[in-house]
């Protein structure tokens, strides 16, 4: 088993060697090439999905145009969002790099809470604190002029800047490439100077 997943849970809470085997048991880790379409918008969702190494980009297609939604690195898991169909994904999702992901549906979940009841615990942790990251990650975003989210992906995501094309991440600020180019351009002559 790829010890990223028990490394990442332990963080939260001890695991007894029981359940680090009931964990490896599910076998839910599966690694995907950079370039591979793990999503495509309309399929029915059943795996939840969180990244334990590399880099998913989700997006959707407005108006024949790529619009990226979110970046998902290690140790995040990735929203899904629906469209009309609860059931349907409005988004498509891809690897920007080799992945390691990790694959579980609400039925593996359930029986797993129902064997260990403290890993609702940790679910519940998790989802908080994504909940409460997301909240200020949206609020923060729709109030900041593009210069601004770049100066924000700067400052709490810079990793992004070296594992994901500047047309990606421009999408991801809401802008044109030649509108970054420009940005980053200005920025650094103002370093420089």
């Amino acid at each position: 088993m790829d010890n990223r997943l028990l490394e990442f849970i332990e963080q939260y809470i001890p695991l007894t060697e029981e359940e680090k085997t009931v964990i490896d048991d599910l076998n839910i880790i599966r690694s995907f090439k950079k370039g591979t379409m793990i999503v495509e918008e309309g399929d029915i969702i059943r795996d939840a999905i969180f990244v334990l190494k590399g880099c998913l980009r989700s997006y959707y297609i407005w108006d024949g145009e790529e619009k990226t939604s979110a970046f998902t690195t290690e140790n995040e898991p990735l929203i899904l969002l629906t469209g009309d169909d609860p059931n349907k994904t409005a988004h498509y999702v891809d690897c920007v790099e080799d992945s390691i992901v990790t694959l579980g549906n609400l039925e593996m979940e359930n029986e797993t809470v129902k064997n260990f009841p403290r890993f609702e615990k940790l679910c519940k942790l998790i989802s908080e604190q994504l909940l409460e990251k997301n909240a200020s990650s949206f609020a923060e975003f729709k109030n900041a002029s593009p210069e601004q989210r770049f100066k924000n992906l700067l400052k709490n995501r810079p990793d992004l800047l070296q594992r994901v094309p500047q047309h990606q991440i421009a999408s991801f600020l809401g802008m044109k490439p030649q509108s970054l180019s420009r940005i980053r351009k200005r920025l650094s002559q103002k370093s420089s100077a």
